[in-house]
């Protein structure tokens, strides 16, 4: 068995470069790490194009027996620790990662849904991988980010949607308004999160709607505004005058799922 050493191996500098959002478009690609994440795409049956091994965790026994026969039925390539830390976005790696193929094939969307999250330009990597987490918790298979919102396929996301990225449809739209409108066509109402005079979120009914969660900074652009049906809000006790965009989002699709077991 072969085992790279060198940082320079052809295959180590390809992996090395999916840390940066234009090789991960170039490509098609990104990468997930460690032992659940790994599993994880085995069992969805993610895209996986390549495996790569740390030699030492391998002979350590510390990735379990029967997930490396799985891992082997792979692309397998091993590399040394010293070479495995290099590649590695984490401090303490677990010694197995994998380059997965994106999954942007089908980038229609599903009208059969009770609701559509969208998002515009949502910056921080954590909250976009929590959204991402928070829409496949609901059943949710979808879901539209603008132009400017935050790399979901940047590691952080990966990590933070904790296996979500697998299961859950990203929709990328060149113009998230446009998008907008055109499925407004399709009989959805828009509804845009607002600290302004807006509804009560438990006032609402979620069905055939898109939920837009604004910038963290700035909120929901004027333009989405404008075409808005519902501004919602979400109701607050204490002092504190607005969420965390991820906690935001939570708390709305949680009053649908609320209204979806009431039936």
């Amino acid at each position: 068995m072969n085992v790279i050493s060198s940082k320079d191996n052809e295959i180590v500098k390809s992996v090395k470069k999916l840390k940066e959002k234009k090789y991960r478009d170039l490509e098609n690609a990104y990468i997930v790490e460690g032992i659940k994440m790994v599993r994880e795409a085995i069992e969805e049956k993610a895209l996986i194009r390549q495996i790569i091994i740390c030699d030492d965790c391998e002979k350590s026994d510390s990735i379990p027996k029967e997930l490396m026969y799985e891992i082997a039925k792979y692309d397998c390539t091993y590399v040394t620790s010293k070479v495995f830390k290099y590649i590695s976005e984490v401090q303490t790696p677990q010694g197995v990662l994998a380059v997965i193929e994106k999954n942007n094939g089908d980038l229609d969307i599903n009208y059969n849904e009770d609701i559509i999250v969208a998002l515009d330009d949502i910056q921080d990597p954590g909250n976009l991988g929590t959204i991402l987490r928070t829409v496949d918790s609901v059943g949710l298979t979808q879901i539209l980010v603008s132009k400017g919102t935050a790399d979901c396929y940047n590691p952080k996301v990966v990590r933070s949607s904790m296996g979500a990225i697998y299961r859950v449809k990203v929709i990328e739209c060149e113009d998230l308004l446009e998008t907008l409108k055109e499925i407004k066509k399709n009989k959805f109402k828009i509804l845009v999160t607002s600290l302004g005079d807006s509804k009560n979120i438990y006032d609402m009914k979620y069905n055939k709607k898109v939920l837009v969660i604004g910038n963290e900074a700035n909120g929901v652009e004027e333009r989405i505004m404008n075409i808005a049906d519902e501004k919602i809000k979400i109701p607050m006790l204490g002092r504190t005058e607005s969420l965390n965009a991820a906690v935001a989002t939570g708390i709305v699709l949680y009053e649908y799922v609320r209204q979806k077991l009431g039936k």
